[in-house]
């Protein structure tokens, strides 16, 4: 984590860059079709509130991706990588935990939609695992 608090990544291009002000809890690990198909494997997130992301697309390279009828997904359309996860009626936003510049002092707190992983490798590190989305908080 640099300086001040705040966590800051981009793409692999870096024509967007984004920082974080707020310290999220740790990195969930979305095993659906959609992040697999997305990330080229499961997707890694840190989940804050929208408002505490201050993007920076230097390019006008940021684009979004309508995934479903619900979410879209950000991307850089210059170098593809994949960047964020915004569901259309929270106030919270997903970063692609893999964008994150190092180090983040974060660490992995669970595994979620478990059932629909694929077939070539197996989740064994012990985490706790939902077969669909995380329980609501109480």
């Amino acid at each position: 984590m640099s300086d001040g608090g705040v966590l800051a990544g981009g793409c692999l291009c870096g024509a967007v860059r984004y920082e974080v002000v707020e310290q999220p809890m740790g990195v969930v690990n979305c095993h659906c079709g959609q992040c697999r198909r997305f990330h080229g494997h499961f997707g890694a997130y840190i989940t804050i509130p929208r408002e505490t992301v201050a993007v920076s697309d230097s390019d006008g390279t940021l684009s979004w991706y309508r995934s479903s009828a619900k979410a879209q997904r950000g991307f850089c359309s210059r170098c593809g990588s994949s960047l964020f996860w915004n569901g259309d009626e929270s106030d919270l936003l997903d970063v692609a935990a893999g964008s994150l510049d190092q180090p983040t002092g974060l660490a992995t707190l669970r595994h979620i939609h478990v059932a629909d992983k694929a077939d070539y490798y197996t989740i064994d590190d012990g985490l706790e695992r939902f077969p669909r989305g995380a329980p609501e908080p109480p």
